[in-house]
């Protein structure tokens, strides 16, 4: 028996492990590399042809967004899911591939121009229609033989609609040993969905990391702050442009806008439009309002047996074309506008930044995770200006950041997870956490008497003895691989404000040109003397 590691060691994303039992290759989770510091490499690191079975914790990309590309390198066999997780695979994958065949034509007419090769799509509709098809849903705590020794068992993570936890019962001869996949854990007490499901313990773990180093702001009222927010906003005649990811995190925020009307408590404009501009967003929302039955939380099921839509309320509005997109921005209508992509990183939400960051009566809210280097994180870590389809926009919009509402547990969440399994694990793996967060949870669970390891990318382990087999590739090597800068520049967002206010004062010193001599006398011996002072 061996566990190998490929993908979301020491990162967030691309989260992707291979189990091998009795000569079967078994993978579990096949994810999507995302932000700043993302390869550009469409190459797996295993034979796709020689992988036997897929299970998938849960429909997010970087946890499902390369199982196109694993059919398109020859893998044919089955693909294992809740049945939620299905259904939202076959909105969410299909969307992917458009965005790879969008990408690819945009690069190919750059390249056309240079004379280069023109690069092909990660994968196509084509590719991704073909994975759909090998699609098996499955249901909470059916046991299921994946494999021959391979038994698995789904469990409610409560983190996204249909999300998972597995636990896999591996037999090999006369050897036997039980193995969790955390997927992502998510917080109690979430609109919608359940709260995590306990589940038995096990000799191995495979624990996500996400915030392994911190703890989430505790918000007794989230509906009652993001209200306030809302309110002073419009009342200043601003937009209010929420950053968020089309599946879970949007639902999420159209049942609490609906409770917020429901109470009244945006007093300027009581009856306040809201945009969905999220096509994804839009079809996801259809599978969050059909069949909740075993995934919904009692609440939301009331709401349904009530008769009521619970994410429907007046003066909601869905924006379905680019044109509607588009007149979002001319509007002049103070309004909240909901779009991806939840770290800013590419789609409408781009163009909605464009035409409100630079508008202090504006706000910008954050409700999601975002990766370092993502245009999402230099938001919030206070930068000045900011490039956008091709501009330098000024920041001016006031920042909210609603760390209570991250889909992912913090550090205690972690911690009373693991703890609450019986019998406690022989090893664990820490994955699918920032470097800094997966080594201090790591840490952490040492200190707490656990045998807990941090992997390294392509690092393998034998699960008979526990001893790893493979150290695999470290984290220096593998951003050097990527041609990524290891440095302060890369990963303290001190430093990165410093850059920015250095490109700010020479906005600054540019703008000053024509300027009387005096003032620019003074104005240079006052840079001067500061990075005197400052000089290393």
């Amino acid at each position: 028996m061996k566990l190998s590691f490929y993908g979301a060691d020491q990162e967030v994303t691309g989260s992707c492990h291979c189990l091998e039992v009795g000569g079967k290759k078994l993978l579990v989770d096949c994810g999507m590399q995302q932000g700043g510091d993302a390869p550009d490499d469409q190459a797996l690191p295993y034979n796709p042809g020689l992988i036997d079975a897929v299970l998938v914790t849960h429909a997010h990309i970087d946890h499902s967004g390369r199982l196109p590309l694993l059919v398109k390198g020859g893998y044919s066999g089955p693909i294992y899911a809740t049945r939620a997780t299905c259904e939202l695979l076959n909105i969410m994958l299909m969307d992917s591939a458009r965005i790879q065949e969008s990408d690819a034509q945009w690069r190919a007419k750059r390249k056309r121009r240079s004379g280069e090769d023109v690069p092909e799509p990660m994968y196509t509709s084509e590719d991704a229609q073909a994975a759909l098809t090998l699609l098996h849903p499955l249901e909470y705590g059916q046991q299921t033989e994946v494999l021959p020794g391979v038994t698995a068992v789904f469990y409610d993570a409560g983190h996204l609609l249909g999300s998972a936890c597995i636990r896999l019962s591996l037999q090999e001869g006369a050897e036997s040993r039980t193995i969790i996949f955390s997927g992502d854990i998510g917080t109690p007490g979430r609109p919608i969905i359940r709260d995590p499901q306990p589940l038995p313990g096990a000799d191995y773990v495979v624990t996500e990391s996400t915030y392994g180093d911190r703890l989430h702001e505790q918000d007794n009222d989230t509906d009652a702050h993001m209200a306030s927010i809302i309110d002073a906003t419009l009342a200043r005649g601003g937009n209010v442009v929420i950053p968020s990811f089309a599946v879970g995190r949007t639902q999420e925020l159209l049942y609490r806008i609906r409770e917020i009307k429901e109470q009244h408590l945006v007093k300027s404009v009581p009856d306040f439009p809201v945009w969905v501009d999220s096509p994804l967003a839009l079809e996801a929302t259809q599978i969050y309002s059909g069949d909740l039955r075993g995934y919904a939380d009692e609440e939301t099921i009331q709401v349904l047996k009530n008769g009521f839509q619970p994410l429907s309320f007046s003066n909601l509005h869905l924006s379905r074309s680019a044109d509607e997109s588009m007149a979002l921005n001319t509007d002049t209508t103070p309004k909240v506008i909901i779009s991806s992509s939840g770290m800013c990183e590419a789609g409408r939400i781009r163009h909605h930044l464009k035409h409100n960051l630079w508008r202090p009566e504006c706000t910008v809210m954050f409700v999601g995770y975002q990766a370092q280097n993502s245009l999402g994180s230099q938001l919030l870590d206070g930068v000045k200006s900011v490039k956008l389809v091709g501009e330098t926009i000024a920041v001016r919009a006031q920042i909210a950041n609603f760390r209570s509402m991250s889909g992912h547990a913090d550090q205690k969440g972690l911690l009373d997870w693991i703890t609450a399994l019986s019998p406690r694990p022989g090893k664990t793996f820490v994955v699918h956490g920032e470097e800094s967060a997966a080594l201090t949870y790591t840490q952490l669970l040492r200190d707490r008497g656990f045998d807990a390891v941090c992997p390294n990318y392509e690092s393998a382990y034998d699960l008979l003895t526990g001893q790893c087999l493979e150290e695999g590739v470290t984290r220096e090597a593998l951003l050097q691989q990527r041609g990524v800068r290891r440095g302060p520049a890369a990963f303290s967002p001190f430093f990165r404000r410093l850059v920015q206010a250095g490109e700010h004062l020479m906005d600054v010193i540019r703008g000053n040109e024509g300027g009387a001599n005096k003032d620019l006398a003074k104005f240079t011996d006052q840079i001067n003397s500061l990075a005197d002072k400052w000089k290393r």
